[in-house]
This record gives C-alpha cells, sequence and structure tokens, in this order.
C-alpha cells in the first residue's frame, strides 16, 4: 500500500480533493438556500399546514327536542348512540387499519373499503362514517384496541327514539337523511349532509323548532389521529321540547280498540279544538327510520294493501255515509223543505223516476218524521229531502260545518276530502247535475268524501252548539330551560247559522240514536252516561288488490265502511269522536262501540 501512495501523483490527488470539498460546498449552500426559502416565503403555510395535522375542529350534534304528551309524559326523546369514523389521512397503512376495524366490527374489509371509495373525494381530514350505532360493547372493544386502529374515532351522538314503538306513530311521524334537494333550501341553512330531519307528522312540522344548533370543539390529535386533549368546546343548543295535546291514555286505548282493524279514530275537545287522540291502523316503528330497515321491511310497508305509513285520521277520504244525514238533517230544517212535523213513508224504497231508491232497511220503517229518521237512520227520508233540497244547498251547509276543505291542522298531506256542487260537476265531468244524484248525495254518499278529522269536527260543532273551531295538536312549546315560547289558544273559525230549535231537533234525535232501543247504537250505550251519535255505512265500490295484483285477503272483506260519530255528554259535551273502520260493515256494530269505549275511558269518574 505504501508503495502504491508514494507512487500516486500528488497533484491528481490533489485536484479530486478539491472537486469533492467543491461538490459538498455546493450541495450545502443549495440545502441552506432551500431551507431558508422555507423559513421566509413558506413558512406561515407550512406551519398552518402543520398545525391543520395537530388540531381539528368536531362537531357537537344538538340533542332534538322532546315531544310529549299534555301531562309531561315524554313519548319521544333521544338516546346516545356511538358511531364509527375514519380519517383517511391518519389511517395508515389503510389496508391493515380496515381489515383490523373489520374483525371488530364483524364486517367485511371489502364493505368498508367500498364506503370508503364513495366519499374519497371529500377529503383526507373529512371523517368518513363506517357504521352507525355500533352498541356499547363494540364501542369498548375499538377503544380497547385503539393503538391498532389510526385515524379510527367512536363520536357519540344524540339519536331519536321513539319510546312505545308504534304508539301515535302517525302523529309523531319520523325522521329520515336529508336530501340534496333539501339542503339547497333555506329552512336547512344549518344542515349538512347525513343529518336528519323530519319527513313526516309532528317531526317535520314543527322540524325547526325540535332541531338544535350544532356546536363544536377544537381537539388536539397525535400522528394517529386520536384526541389527545380538548382546546375549546362551543356547547350545542337542544331543540325545544313541544308538549301535545294528547292524552296519553287515551290515545292508547284508541290504538288498542283499533288493533288488528283498519282505521282511525280521532277524539277532539269540543269547546277548545284540541285533539285529545289521533289513532290510525294498521301502524308503523318509526324507530326503523332511524336506525335503518332492511329492503324487505321497506317493501312490506309500502306494497301493504292496508296503507300502514298513511295517517287515515286526516289523510284518508271516505263518503260519511249516514253521519251525513246530520248536514242533510239541518239544511233542510233552516232552508224551511221540513219541520218538526214533516212525515215521510218509507216502504223499503223511494221511486225516483224509473229506478227504486232502497233503504237499509227492506221492510221500511213506516211513516217516519225527522226525528224518528235520523234515530233510525231511514234513507227514504232523507232521499225525499235532498230531493227537495238539491246538492247546492245541501253543500252549502255542509262547507259551513267544514267539510270538503283541510281544517288546516299543522299537519302535512291533509285531504281536503270533496262536497260536489252543480257547478263543480260540470267543470270536472262536463256534464249537468242530476236530480237523481241529490238522493245519493243526501245519504253521504255519491261523490261526497271526508276525513274522520273532519267529522270529528263537526260532531264538536253540534254539540257545542254549533261553533267551529280549528282543531290543534301542539299545547306549546318551550326551551330546554323551561321557557315557553309559543302557547296555543283555541280559535273559532265561526258560528254556523242554525236556528236554536232546530239545532236542539237534531240534538234530540242524536240522543235517540243511542239512548232509544230503536236507535241505531242502542248497543253501544253507556250506563248512567248519555251521549250523543249517529251511524254511517259507507259503500265499497271496489276494494284494493293486493301488492303482487292477486286478490289475496282483501277480497275475503268486501264490505262496507263503518263510521260512527259522536259527542259526550249530551249535554255540555267534553269530547267529540268519530271513528272509521274500514270493511266493518256496519256503523252500529263496529264502529260505534270504537266510540263507546273510548268515551267511558276518556271521561272515566269524571261523569256527570
Amino acid at each position: 500500500m505504501r508503495n502504491y501512495l508514494e507512487s500516486v501523483d500528488t497533484d491528481w490527488f490533489n485536484q479530486r480533493l478539491v472537486g469533492v470539498l467543491v461538490a459538498v460546498v455546493l450541495a450545502f449552500t443549495v440545502l441552506s438556500i432551500r431551507l431558508l426559502y422555507l423559513q421566509l416565503f413558506e413558512g406561515r403555510e407550512l406551519r398552518r399546514l402543520s398545525e391543520i395535522n395537530s388540531i381539528r375542529l368536531q362537531d357537537i350534534d344538538a340533542p332534538r327536542g322532546m315531544i310529549c304528551d299534555r301531562n309531561g309524559t315524554t313519548v319521544v326523546d333521544n338516546r346516545p348512540a356511538f358511531n364509527v369514523y375514519i380519517i383517511l389521512k391518519d389511517a395508515k397503512p389503510i389496508d391493515e387499519t380496515v381489515a383490523r376495524l373489520g374483525q371488530l366490527l364483524n364486517e367485511s374489509p371489502e364493505t368498508l373499503m367500498a364506503t370508503i371509495q364513495e366519499n374519497r373525494k371529500r377529503g383526507g381530514y373529512t371523517p368518513v362514517l363506517l357504521r352507525e350505532d355500533i352498541g356499547r360493547d363494540t364501542m369498548a372493544a375499538i377503544e380497547v384496541h385503539k393503538f391498532e386502529l389510526p385515524g379510527v374515532q367512536v363520536r357519540v351522538s344524540p339519536r331519536r327514539h321513539y319510546i312505545y314503538d308504534t304508539h301515535a306513530a302517525h302523529l309523531l311521524g319520523y325522521m329520515g337523511e336529508i336530501s340534496q334537494e333539501e339542503l339547497q333550501g333555506s329552512p336547512f341553512d344549518d344542515c349538512k349532509g347525513g343529518d336528519f330531519i323530519g319527513k313526516f307528522g309532528i317531526e317535520k312540522a314543527y322540524e325547526a323548532h325540535l332541531r338544535g344548533k350544532r356546536g363544536g370543539r377544537q381537539v388536539e390529535v397525535n400522528a394517529t389521529g386520536q384526541v389527545v386533549r380538548v382546546l375549546k368546546t362551543v356547547p350545542a343548543q337542544p331543540g325545544q321540547n313541544i308538549f301535545l295535546t294528547i292524552d296519553e291514555e287515551l290515545q292508547k286505548r284508541a290504538e288498542a280498540l283499533l288493533q288488528d282493524r283498519v282505521g282511525a279514530a280521532v277524539a277532539v275537545e269540543p269547546d277548545t279544538g284540541r285533539i285529545l287522540a289521533m289513532a290510525s291502523s294498521p301502524a308503523f316503528d318509526p324507530n326503523l327510520f332511524v336506525t335503518g330497515m332492511t329492503r324487505d321491511q321497506w317493501n312490506e310497508l309500502v306494497s301493504n294493501p292496508f296503507r300502514p305509513l298513511e295517517n287515515k285520521a286526516t289523510q284518508a277520504e271516505y263518503p260519511p255515509a249516514s253521519t251525513y244525514k246530520i248536514v242533510t238533517a239541518l239544511a233542510g230544517l233552516e232552508e224551511k223543505v221540513i219541520d218538526a212535523k214533516t212525515t215521510f213513508y218509507c216502504p223499503g224504497f223511494y221511486k225516483y223516476g224509473n229506478r227504486a231508491y232502497r233503504c237499509w232497511k227492506k221492510s221500511g220503517h213506516g211513516e217516519v218524521d225527522l226525528v224518528k229518521a235520523l234515530a233510525e237512520s231511514c234513507d227514504v227520508y232523507f232521499y225525499q229531502v235532498g230531493e227537495a233540497l238539491g246538492v247546492d244547498r245541501m253543500a252549502k251547509y255542509a262547507r259551513a260545518f267544514g267539510l270538503g276543505a283541510a281544517t288546516g291542522i299543522s299537519l302535512d298531506r291533509e285531504g281536503k276530502g270533496l262536497i260536489p256542487t252543480s257547478d263543480w260537476k260540470k267543470k270536472r265531468f262536463g256534464v249537468p247535475w242530476q236530480g237523481g244524484e241529490n238522493l245519493s248525495i243526501a245519504i253521504g254518499q255519491g261523490f261526497n268524501l271526508v276525513t274522520p278529522l273532519q267529522m270529528a269536527s263537526l260532531a264538536a260543532a253540534v254539540g257545542n252548539g254549533g261553533t267551529r273551531y280549528s282543531p290543534y295538536v301542539i299545547e306549546k312549546i318551550q326551551t330546554a330551560d323551561g321557557v315557553v315560547t309559543f302557547q296555543n289558544s283555541p280559535r273559532e273559525d265561526g258560528k254556523i247559522k242554525l236556528h236554536a230549535e232546530n239545532l236542539a231537533l237534531v240534538r234530540q234525535a242524536l240522543w235517540q240514536v243511542v239512548n232509544d232501543p230503536k236507535g241505531t247504537a242502542w248497543q253501544s250505550r253507556i250506563q248512567g252516561l248519555h251521549f250523543s251519535g249517529k251511524t254511517g255505512t259507507a259503500q265499497v265500490v271496489s276494494m284494493p288488490k293486493a301488492s303482487d295484483g292477486s286478490s289475496g285477503e282483501i277480497d275475503a272483506l268486501p264490505k262496507d265502511h263503518a263510521w260512527f260519530v259522536a259527542y259526550a255528554p249530551s249535554e255540555n259535551p267534553k269530547i267529540a269522536i268519530s271513528v272509521i273502520i274500514e270493511h266493518g260493515e256496519h256503523g252500529s256494530s263496529a264502529a260505534a262501540p270504537v266510540a263507546s269505549a273510548l268515551i267511558q275511558a276518556y271521561l272515566g269518574d269524571n261523569q256527570p
């Protein structure tokens, strides 16, 4: 080696040594310039990015306002739900993290990755929701294995909870994920994708009151995205609590009486318009809309021929049948077509033109006056009153009672019903009104359509002496701190112009419907409590088909709809009721017993 070094040219060595030193100096110079550039020109931006990596903003969901009955009994509240999120920038290596998380969630990594792929464009620091409402055990398992799951977070948020499942489902409504179209609308300025909002019933109608204001917190996270400390918190503001006018016990009783039937029952306070109960059957479980339902569960709901998602109390429209005779009777008296002494003979049919219009009682009622005609529901009597009145005069009184128009109750999709006139038919079908149609209208058939809520309001107005009140279901709204922000009060929709003696005559007849042995609702009378009412049997023109087009069980029930409207006690009524039982066949046997049971349940020991 020594000989070799001695043999190397010294100048040649020195030249290369200098070259190496120059290269090193140049490299350090470039690095220094780059470092200087980053410090002076990009330092602020790099500092900001660094802070983003360590300091995050997290939303705090606001608890939705609770819903209570008029006595303060909570029927809808919130429960904690544990949701799993992943932040992609922190979740490295992503494949290993997702695989381990899938084991804990009992979910395939492919399914989790599919969710991640759908949300990749939202940004690496935006939490991606992987699984909702995992339960406390799964949450605990994830927390224990936190060190193996970089970027995975479990956050708790309030979730809607309908305490009694199907109870008052149509009134309370349900919630659903906000749509892209809704996000564009001003009422949802403070919402974001993935939020749940009211979609039906009270939940929808009072969304602005029930939805609180979202809060947030600033947190510091470590290299794996786990929160190490909270820097600042802005608490969420809970939504306002709603108190209904509903009497919880009466509501439960109404639902129990409608179980395994198709129909509705509405009870109102006659001298205020407060809704005491509103039941629709069959019902659905609103919790399914929050927790998520299977495709089979959804298909079962929407294809059910008995329409469980429909609030039959406010949305469904039926011919009022013989309950409409209350209107025909008052119209006949007010228009002086009949009086208390007017009688007609009923042989079981009435001949009009070439057609015989039959009475429900084939053998006929014989000679009948108004009180007997109402008490025993004689069709022939009312055929002749209707013939004398004509459709337009009958419509005048029907509309005065609020029939054929939405009541304005604060529930969406309310049905209007239909009260026909001669002009309406001309415009609708282009043909004039026919005299024979007056006969059908007079007994509540033909084009007549009403909702159970409208008929409950009619019964209330007859019971209270002729005043129409707007029905309402909200008693008050107050903040979580108990500050009342809205207090409802009865609102008159008008006084129906009726002579007192005419109304008294009709009320006497309605009393006999229930309390006279020949009355059509005699079997539903209550010992010691007099109430008044009117039965009805609405003809069913056609029957719905099952979802698969087959007739199934439905055609096995080609029966008429059963109606009953009532108020109680007969003097100074405290409750007015309408009941419709689809395919119940007879109002006297199917609907009247339901109303009678509700009256007994509500008045109970408070009977006069």
